[in-house]
């Protein structure tokens, strides 16, 4: 088995292609039949997407190159453990279902800085809306960019890296330029297409093993054959490392910090991505409350199958690596994991499994795309630089800023500007993104429940929460010391001594409340811009309980069997 790619499989890729562009153009030709070109139709698709819609599209803007290479590679390192990140986020997602998304759509918010806007004031907002542009446009897409072109082009044989970022830079301004709606009808089958390609490589990969280990083509047997070669990739809670314990488990420890991280470092990286990110939000925003709310909870269930597709096949390739079965995988590098997997899988399948990975790349391309566009379009330019633009302005302003948005992340990302490829694409991603959250988090949650939170109370947090991260990420263990009753530290990979990330995202987020609740006592017992809850909203369907208590049930029975 090899790279190469033959005729088979590039007929599969081709009949994805013209599927997803001719659909996308039928939803395009039958929406401007209609009253289609006002703003809010363009950025939200207002009442035209429907649940399952919806959580398709969640789902597919969340699944990137980021999760196939990356999750795969920790699923190689790591193990089961790593899928905290899938099912946490299914959890987390039935509290956005239920709490959070009411208050959105009761107050008619259609984006993140609106919400600042109508909760704090304008400062906040275009604070935070500059910020998200900037991280949105210069981390965010940029990183999508480049690892999915390093993904697909390292299928391809590694000669058609800038062909590639090209292709998929294309093809997203091409279903992005159609709006919203366009993004997601076409994300139903981008979503098909993943879960499709992403099982059958699963499917493919487990009877290999089950075949290697002389049990012939038997899924569950190839299954059965990892828990058993590989148990210690098979449990969901790291124990804190010995004094002597291997720099490799520490390592691991590091990353996913055991029982700890599910106190508060999980839940804050979750809600705050899942609930107060434009990127993700804006899928829901133009529905009404019980179409949103289905479409979340559906998404939750879709989150509880991405390990299977993202992180199983890491802990196949592990397995197969360490009995000699993989020799694609030069050097054992955890990022290969998925690449020298593929390379198992007969012709055509190769195809389809590119096609998933394309559709998932495609998908988060367009998906924050229109982010930045409805952000621009409607937080800045509408709000500060041209007041009485009408609709029409609004959308051809929207597609330009798609259009720039785009060829700013190519220019950046041609030759790793940014250097994306020498941090490791996650860690790029984290290193940016993370020391905003929670401040985030605590200004969003203490403004839709605590009627004291004032504006003042919020610029403070944003600053505080970044302060809070740079101190326990970069400074803590020099003033106090490796070991104190707020965390232990740990050597790295570099000897330097570390606080677990999701530690100190626990002890920022906290440290950010405080001061905010310090603030917000300072001023009225009730803030001027404060929102009306009407706690009938809370209430849910019978439709909704269902769907979100299977997603607990289904969750519970995950971490019985592998805590």
């Amino acid at each position: 088995m090899s790279y190469q790619l033959v005729l088979k499989d590039y007929l599969v890729f081709a009949l994805y292609f013209i599927i997803v562009a001719t659909y996308g153009y039928w939803i395009y030709k039958r929406k401007k039949k209609g009253v289609t070109s006002a703003s809010k139709n363009f950025f939200l698709a207002e009442g035209s997407l429907t649940w399952w819609a919806i959580g398709a599209s969640i789902i597919a803007s969340n699944i990137s190159a980021e999760q196939f290479i990356g999750m795969s590679g920790d699923g190689f390192f790591v193990g089961i453990a790593v899928s905290v990140y899938e099912w946490v986020g299914a959890a987390a997602l039935i509290i956005v279902a239920i709490f959070l998304m009411p208050v959105y759509i009761k107050n008619k918010i259609y984006t993140m800085p609106q919400f600042l806007k109508t909760r704090y004031n304008e400062t906040v907002a275009l604070i935070m809306s500059i910020f998200w542009l900037f991280l949105y446009v210069f981390v965010n897409l940029t990183s999508i960019l480049y690892l999915g072109a390093l993904a697909i082009n390292g299928l391809l044989g590694g000669a058609y890296f800038h062909e590639v970022m090209l292709a998929l830079a294309v093809f997203s301004i091409i279903i992005t330029l159609g709006g919203m709606k366009v993004i997601g009808y076409t994300d139903v089958i981008q979503v098909g297409v993943l879960i499709i390609g992403g099982l059958a490589t699963t499917y493919m990969a487990l009877t290999v093993v089950s075949e290697k280990f002389g049990m012939g083509k038997d899924v569950l047997a190839g299954f059965n054959i990892l828990m058993k070669e590989a148990p210690d990739h098979f449990h969901m809670m790291l124990k804190k490392p010995a004094i002597n314990a291997p720099q490799d488990y520490v390592n691991k420890y590091l990353i996913l910090p055991g029982f700890g991280m599910y106190i508060a470092g999980q839940w804050i990286s979750n809600l705050n991505y899942w609930g107060c990110n434009q990127y993700i939000t804006q899928r829901a925003l133009g529905a009404d409350l019980q179409t949103a709310r289905t479409g979340i909870l559906f998404a939750g269930l879709l989150k509880i199958l991405m390990p299977v597709i993202v992180m199983l096949p890491g802990i196949v390739a592990y397995v197969l690596y360490q009995h000699g079965h993989l020799p694609q995988l030069e050097g054992g590098h955890k990022d290969g994991a998925y690449a020298a997997i593929l390379t198992l899988l007969p012709a055509g399948l190769k195809g389809l499994a590119i096609a998933a990975l394309t559709a998932a790349i495609v998908a988060s391309l367009a998906g924050k795309s229109n982010s930045i566009s409805t952000i621009f379009t409607l937080d800045v330019y509408k709000k500060y630089i041209n007041t009485q633009a009408d609709e029409k302005q609004l959308v051809w302003i929207g597609r330009l800023t798609i259009i720039v948005a785009i060829v700013i992340g190519v220019f950046f990302t041609w030759n790793d500007v940014l250097d994306i490829g020498g941090a490791g694409g996650y860690t790029f991603v984290q290193k940016y993104s993370s020391f905003i959250s929670p401040g985030v988090f605590a200004t969003f949650i203490l403004g839709m429940f605590w009627k004291r939170t004032s504006g003042a109370a919020a610029i403070a947090g944003i600053i505080t929460g970044f302060a809070a991260s740079l101190f326990f990420n970069q400074i803590a263990v020099k003033v106090f010391g490796p070991e104190t009753m707020l965390y232990s530290a740990f050597h790295n990979a570099s000897g330097v001594y570390e606080i677990p990330f999701f530690i100190s995202l626990g002890w920022s987020f906290l440290t950010t409340v405080l001061v905010m609740v310090a603030i917000s006592l300072a001023g009225p017992k009730v803030s001027a811009k404060a929102f009306a809850l009407d706690y009938e909203m809370f209430k849910l369907k019978p439709s909704s309980v269902i769907l979100a208590v299977t997603i607990l049930l289904l969750l519970s029975v995950i971490y019985v069997r592998f805590w």
